[in-house]
């Protein structure tokens, strides 16, 4: 299997996830964006827009990182929030 499919299979997979942190799930989210768009390429939102200020700043915490370093460690942290939960 191609990195990118099981990246795509395990993006399927997580939102089977009933309990996760916020944590977690903003680790996911600048991965996968990282992963499917690249760096940032947003204005950070303001003051007043705190989650989508933190989202931005989980995204541009892997500026830099390759795409497939990106699906790498999405599918680790995937995999690990599964088998947390029961469901690898």
């Amino acid at each position: 299997m191609s990195l990118e499919a099981e990246f795509n299979q395990y993006a399927e997979k997580v939102k089977s996830l009933k309990q996760a942190t916020n944590d977690d799930l903003l680790v996911l989210y600048g991965l996968y964006k990282q992963a499917t768009i690249g760096d940032v390429n947003i204005a950070c939102p303001g003051l007043f827009y705190q989650k989508d200020r933190a989202k931005w700043n989980s995204w541009n915490g892997y500026k830099g990182k390759s795409k497939d370093e990106a699906m790498t460690d999405y599918i680790t942290k995937a995999k690990q929030m599964l088998e947390a939960a029961g469901l690898a």
